[in-house]
């Protein structure tokens, strides 16, 4: 017997199915409003498509039509008796400048992330992943844009508080390291913040670590060093006082190897910080957080498929607090505090042995 649909329900659906769709394409105007300076130019106040296209120096025809699909979608503002487009303050805060508060580097992630869709349907297929050297260099390029901004405004005044009194260990001289440090900003700030303490970065990718290193050079730190690991591979010598990790264990290979090696590596008295993507390991305690469908569909299209690429865990984005607090009992330590980053989308995990 044939199911008798609510028609407004069917309709109520497909305009949300449209606005999927809608999001995704200006995701990509973003992303071009971001790589032309489009952006700053609309910032410098009100213009017709004319003025904005010459402040940018780019073809007007272009700039007008991507003015229409920012004025449609809500971004920009239009005044039809004067044929000007205004960015609001507020919006401008989130598409320009050197603040926290600037997202629009996030919009590379999703053509970046398009271009593995073919692979990653095949894993649907056949199972295995997509290597996370199939996602280099421009996975790289996508993750420095979308953290640096982040770790400029808050990782000294917002992250590493998170732990009392570590700030003031910090400056006084402690040894720390960061696992999977990618391009090393972090490092890098926490070096010239505090030159009495030690900085090591790790990770296993080389075009990262170069980078790493280049940077603390140009800054002129001679108290950060960097070295290509495989962090499943931590030695227990010599052991840190703060061991730091940035978004960067739900998608290794072997999770729980990270975490025990973590655990051995800590010195009597010493802090891991684990920043983690804020959810609970079940699925219907996240339904209804706006964040989650951005952490699952992460998941599917980065973090899970290269770890099971590598015949590991493949835990996945949302492995939640309660996996997680699990999984750091298991590796050897035997507090941790979870307290909310600054932004909610993530999570900070204070542990000690």
């Amino acid at each position: 017997m044939e199911q008798t649909l609510d028609k407004q329900r069917v309709q109520e659906f497909a305009r949300k199915l449209f606005g999927f769709y809608t999001s995704g394409v200006l995701t990509l105007m973003v992303d071009i409003g971001h790589k032309t300076g489009l952006f700053e130019a609309a910032a410098q106040g009100a213009g017709t498509s004319e003025a904005i296209a010459a402040r940018a120096g780019l073809n007007e025809r272009y700039v007008r039509e991507w003015l229409g699909a920012m004025a449609t979608g809500g971004v920009v503002e239009y005044d039809a008796a004067t044929r000007r487009f205004s960015l609001p303050a507020e919006h401008a805060a989130c598409l320009t400048g050197t603040s926290s508060r600037n997202l629009a580097a996030g919009s590379q992630t999703v053509p970046m992330l398009a271009k593995r869709l073919p692979r990653v349907v095949e894993s649907f297929r056949n199972g295995g992943g997509v290597s996370y050297a199939e996602y280099r260099p421009d996975f790289t390029e996508a993750q420095d844009a979308s953290w640096r901004l982040l770790y400029d405004g808050l990782l000294i005044k917002g992250f590493l508080p998170a732990a009392k009194g570590l700030p003031e260990r910090l400056k006084a001289g402690i040894s720390v390291a960061d696992l999977g440090c990618g391009t090393g900003h972090a490092v890098n700030l926490m070096a010239r913040e505090y030159p009495a303490s030690r900085f090591t970065g790790y990770d296993f990718g080389e075009d990262p670590i170069a980078r790493a290193r280049a940077e603390a050079q140009a800054m002129g730190l001679a108290n950060a060093r960097f070295e290509v690991l495989d962090v499943t591979r931590l030695p227990a010598e010599p052991k840190f006082d703060l061991l730091t990790s940035f978004d960067a264990i739900h998608d290794q290979r072997d999770p729980a190897a990270v975490l025990r090696r973590a655990a051995e590596a800590l010195a009597p008295g010493g802090v891991y910080l684990m920043i983690e993507p804020k959810a609970s390991s079940n699925l219907e305690d996240n339904i209804g957080n706006p964040f989650a469908p951005y952490i699952y569909g992460m998941s599917v299209l980065h973090c899970m498929t290269v770890s099971l690429a590598a015949g590991g865990a493949g835990l996945g984005t949302a492995w939640g607090q309660q996996t997680a607090r699990r999984m750091l009992a298991e590796a050897g330590f035997a507090s941790v505090e979870v307290v909310d980053a600054p932004g909610p989308q993530n999570s900070i995990y204070v542990c000690r042995r």
